[in-house]
């Protein structure tokens, strides 16, 4: 089997090339591509760190890094929840929200030039592939 041949290989390489875009993207910006994504996932009301990761498919180690790269960086705050003081809540800065509105500037600018590219029906069937492929690994252990 080649490479071509694998589910696994265009994904690993698309996304290599998708990384490559937004990180470029990010630097003039002073950030990161993982900087973008969370800042585009924290809610207006905050969001508890713990829900961060998983949300993202982030592992936790490099969560945690990026977040107090972030906090360093004035993007974000960490608040305890009022109602329950165990949870920590991440908030957006002025800074971060400011940030966020380029990540999320640069995110559709991206989707719109490559989805004027294909038919809706092209891209409703790389959606079922795709949302099929992901619950495939959510839910079945393969090995």
């Amino acid at each position: 089997m080649t490479p071509e041949e694998t589910i696994d290989f265009p994904i690993r390489r698309v996304w290599s090339r998708i990384a490559r875009i937004y990180n470029t993207e990010a630097a003039k910006y002073g950030g990161s591509m993982a900087i973008g994504q969370i800042l585009l996932n924290i809610g207006p009301e905050g969001t508890p760190s713990t829900k961060l990761g998983p949300k993202m498919g982030m592992e936790a180690r490099s969560l945690v890094r990026t977040l107090q790269t972030m906090e360093v960086e004035g993007l974000i705050k960490r608040i305890a929840d009022k109602a329950d003081k165990r949870v920590v809540r991440i908030h957006l800065t002025a800074k971060g929200k400011q940030m966020r509105d380029v990540s999320r500037d640069t995110v559709v600018r991206f989707n719109q030039a490559v989805q004027c590219r294909f038919t809706a029906a092209q891209l409703n069937n790389f959606r079922q592939v795709m949302n099929e492929l992901d619950r495939i690994l959510e839910q079945e252990q393969l090995f």
